[in-house]
């Protein structure tokens, strides 16, 4: 690559502010640098100095080798506010990476109807490949829940997690999700469930964890805006002052496209959970007691708001910051979900993988 080829990077901070890195290489080494953004530093100079500590080195630079030199480059006494040497780190690498940012994508959104929890997991893993083979644009679903659920990690055990008497007793189906993470407690007016089905390209240069915050930093936009102080607690759960309000999973699927997707409790029944989740009986207090309800703060309770208002509400803050335009499921895409219900997430094998 020429040194007149420029490269251009974004990566928005969580909680933090917008940094920008516009570079040209020679040959496989980083050429020249700017680094800008929104952020706060004293002194001035700082930035100059973190320039000229990753001029001549290699393109393809790890994170931790690049966040090294930034680091090292600060002067001592120096304030970096809303960003960090990581920061920089990450947005070099967008920039090396050629990453897209959400505004360059234009999104569809599908909200409902409401599905059966089997043919959620598998709507998840078709709209996915969809996105990765270039059929469907990038995608936000917004999902309505037919019936009660434990959605269980990719990687859970079905008799560590569930008390499947009790399940049964209480109408919860169980189903798997190709994402790993744990598990889920649904009744279908008390969660907010969304997904996004992006590009690849969009989390290209950061590490996992950086792409959770960073897929679901506009959430965090629309739950402050609720007056909600919401933050981000590595590696995956939305939470506020009160307690956690949801968290996320991920999965890559093949090469071209990233499943992102977030539940979060908008009202809940604490004793129900402990009765049907086994691990909400260990994890719930250091002390084996049941109480759910001091772990995690719902959202009905933190705005005094509708589900659907607050729904709309996280509809109306991505549309605000990078569009949407209605989209619906395509005939051929239902078919594949109802293939992949039949074949894949309604059996025995699946479900029970790891028992």
């Amino acid at each position: 690559m020429s040194a007149d080829s420029p490269l251009h990077g974004e990566y928005k901070v969580p909680g933090g502010k917008l940094v920008v890195v516009d570079l040209t290489i020679d040959g496989d080494r980083i050429a020249s640098i700017r680094i800008a953004g929104d952020f706060f530093v004293e002194p001035d100079e700082t930035i100059a100095e973190m320039e000229r500590a990753v001029l001549g080195m290699r393109a393809d630079s790890d994170a931790g080798s690049l966040t090294q030199a930034l680091a090292d480059a600060v002067p001592a006494g120096a304030q970096l506010l809303g960003f960090s040497p990581e920061a920089v780190a990450t947005t070099i690498r967008r920039a090396v990476n050629s990453a897209t940012t959400f505004a360059d994508h234009e999104w569809q959104l599908l909200r409902g109807p409401a599905l059966k929890p089997v043919q959620q997991m598998a709507t998840d893993q078709v709209l996915t490949e969809e996105v990765g083979a270039g059929r469907r644009g990038p995608t936000l679903r917004i999902w309505e829940w037919a019936s009660p659920a434990v959605v269980i990690g990719s990687f859970q055990s079905v008799k560590n997690e569930v008390d499947l008497d009790n399940a049964a007793k209480f109408g919860f189906e169980v189903v798997r999700r190709v994402s790993g993470g744990g598990a889920m407690f649904i009744e279908p007016q008390s969660a907010i469930t969304y997904s996004l089905y992006a590009p690849i390209d969009l989390v290209k240069g950061m590490s996992f964890a950086e792409s959770y915050a960073f897929l679901d930093s506009w959430v965090l936009t629309a739950l402050q805006d609720l007056g909600i102080d919401a933050s981000y607690v590595p590696l995956n759960d939305i939470a506020s002052p009160a307690g956690k309000i949801g968290g996320a999973a991920q999965k890559r699927l093949g090469a071209g496209a990233v499943l992102h997707h977030t539940t979060m409790s908008y009202d809940m029944d604490g004793d129900r959970m402990v009765q049907v989740l086994r691990i909400g009986r260990e994890k719930l207090s250091d002390k084996g007691i049941a109480s759910a309800n001091k772990r995690v703060d719902p959202l009905k309770s933190q705005t005094g708001m509708s589900r659907d208002a607050i729904i709309d509400s996280l509809v109306d803050t991505f549309d605000r910051l990078y569009g949407l335009t209605e989209g619906a499921i395509t005939a051929d895409e239902q078919a594949r979900i109802d293939e992949l219900v039949a074949e894949k997430f309604s059996t025995p094998d699946w479900i029970n993988r790891v028992p």
